[in-house]
C-alpha cells in the first residue's frame, strides 16, 4: 500500500511552473488520514530555489496538542523555508488529521507517510525534525526506517511483531530519512519526574483528562494501552547510525530533565551530535528564530 494516498491530492504532484505551497491528505499505512502541507524554499524566492524539488525537503514533526495550523508550528516551518523546502503535517488525533494520537507509538507511521510524499515530489535529501513527542517519534524512524531495503531491528525481542506494526513492508522503501534533529525528545517511556510530565500522563491514562485532551487540548486521545511497548528512544538512538543525528535540548526544560539528551547522546555515540541550549524551555514553543535557523543549517549541510 502507498503511503500517499492516491488520487487525493488537491492539485498537481509536482507543478512545472514555480510551486506555491501544497496542501492535501495522505494515508498512513494503517488507513488513517493524514493532513499535510509542503512549502517550497523560500530562499532566493521566485528563482531557482523557488521552482526546485530537487533539493533538501525537511519534514516537521509537532508535539503532543500541536497540529500543523497551530502558530508555533509554522513560525518554525516558517524559518526552516529560509534554508529548505518543508513539509509538516498533524500527527493522528491533532488537528485535521483522523485517528486518535497513540502518544508517541504509532505516530511513525505518520512520518514515514510525510517522508515518502516529500520523496514523490522529486527531493533527494529528506531531514526529519521533531520536537518532543514528535522528537521520539523521528528516533525511532530513523531506527525502523533505514536507507536500505531492510529494517534495522537488531536488539529487539519482538523484530517481527514491530516490523509488521510499524508498517514494515516493501511499500515503505523510500520513506527513511537522510537526517535526523530530536528536540526536547524524551530518553525513555512513562516518565514522570516533573510536574508537567505527571499532569500529561494524567490527561493521557484517565478518562476524565481524555475529555480535557479532546475539548480544551483539541488532541483525540486512543484509550488503549501500548501493546507491545515501542522501541524506547535511548534504544533507538543507538540504531540510527550511520545517519547523521542531532540532539537539540533546553537547560531550562521543564518536562524532561537534562539527562535525557545525555543518554540519547550516549547511546548514539560518535553517530549524535549534542546541542545544550542555555535558557531554553521545551520545545517548538521555546526554540527562538535564531536556534531554528542552525537548526535548519545542519539539516541542510549533515
Amino acid at each position: 500500500m502507498s503511503s500517499v494516498s492516491e488520487g487525493r491530492f488537491r492539485g498537481s504532484a509536482v507543478p512545472s511552473i514555480t510551486p506555491g505551497p501544497l496542501r492535501t491528505t495522505l494515508r498512513a499505512d494503517d488507513g488513517v488520514r493524514i493532513e499535510a502541507v509542503y512549502e517550497p524554499c523560500t530562499a532566493g524566492a521566485g528563482t531557482v530555489a523557488g521552482s526546485s524539488f530537487d533539493g533538501t525537503a525537511i519534514v516537521l514533526a509537532h508535539g503532543f496538542t500541536g497540529a500543523v495550523d497551530r502558530p508555533a508550528v509554522r513560525r518554525a516551518a516558517g524559518v526552516f523555508a529560509g534554508r529548505a523546502a518543508v513539509v509538516t503535517f498533524s500527527f493522528r488525533g491533532h488537528g485535521g488529521s483522523g485517528g486518535r494520537s497513540t502518544v508517541g507509538d504509532r505516530e511513525v507511521l505518520d512520518l514515514a507517510a510525510a517522508v515518502a510524499w516529500a520523496r514523490s515530489l522529486g527531493h533527494r535529501r529528506v531531514v526529519t525534525v521533531g520536537f518532543s513527542m514528535g522528537g521520539s517519534v523521528v528516533l525511532r524512524h530513523g531506527a525502523l526506517y533505514p536507507a536500505g531495503p531492510e529494517a534495522r531491528l537488531d536488539g529487539d525481542t519482538d523484530a517481527g511483531g514491530v516490523a509488521e506494526r510499524e508498517g514494515r513492508t516493501g511499500a515503505r522503501t523510500g520513506a527513511h530519512a537522510d537526517a535526523v534533529v530530536a528536540v526536547s525528545a524524551p530518553a525513555r517511556w512513562y516518565y514522570r519526574g516533573t510536574a508537567p510530565m505527571r499532569r500529561l500522563h494524567w490527561v493521557v491514562t484517565r478518562p476524565m483528562g481524555r475529555l480535557v485532551g479532546r475539548y480544551g487540548l483539541h488532541t483525540r486521545i486512543d484509550r488503549d494501552e501500548w501493546n507491545p511497548v515501542p522501541l524506547p528512544p535511548v534504544e533507538a538512538a543507538a540504531l540510527i547510525a550511520p545517519t547523521p543525528l542531532l540532539i537539540v535540548h533546553g537547560d531550562r526544560d521543564p518536562y524532561f530533565p537534562l539527562d535525557h539528551p545525555r543518554s540519547l547522546a550516549d547511546a548514539a555515540g560518535d553517530g549524535a551530535e549534542l546541542w545544550l541550549e542555555r535558557g531554553m524551555g521545551h520545545a517548538e514553543n521555546a526554540a527562538d528564530e535564531t536556534l531554528l535557523t542552525r537548526i535548519a543549517d545542519w539539516a541542510v549541510a549533515a
